[in-house]
């Protein structure tokens, strides 16, 4: 017969299971780079563009809106901005992932290569041979 779980043991056992803490430690990882490319577009980036073409450039995008006959308003410039962000946080994340696989690519080479299992095997059998 079938030993029944409790709820709480079976939450704990989910709960406890590896990808689920993988998940949450990504999504906490996540929400604090998006702090960071926040902060990249907010104090960095946008000072440069404003610089480069003036304010209109940086805050033209929450004024880009389209006020309809019976007086609703759509906001398509928050909609572009969020794209705009959307696409630099995707580059400055696959530039980071880069960086990372290539630092790790690199430590593996520095690595001696030792023989392989055949060649092991076969030292191991001459010496046996050998007594």
């Amino acid at each position: 017969m079938a030993e029944k779980k409790g709820l709480i043991a079976e939450f704990k056992e989910f709960i406890m299971h590896g990808n689920v803490m993988d998940l949450a430690v990504g999504v906490i990882i996540g929400a604090a780079f998006t702090a960071i490319v926040d902060a990249l577009v907010e104090d960095i980036l946008n000072p440069l563009i404003a610089l480069l073409g003036g304010d209109a450039l940086v805050d033209g995008a929450s004024a880009l809106s389209y006020t309809f006959a019976n007086g609703v308003t759509m906001n398509y410039g928050n909609f572009i901005g969020a794209i705009i962000n959307f696409l630099i946080v995707g580059l400055v994340l696959f530039l980071v992932v880069k960086a990372f696989n290539k630092a790790r690519n690199a430590k593996k080479e520095d690595e001696p290569e030792g023989p392989s299992e055949v060649e092991l095997l076969g030292e191991i059998k001459d010496l046996l041979e050998k007594k």
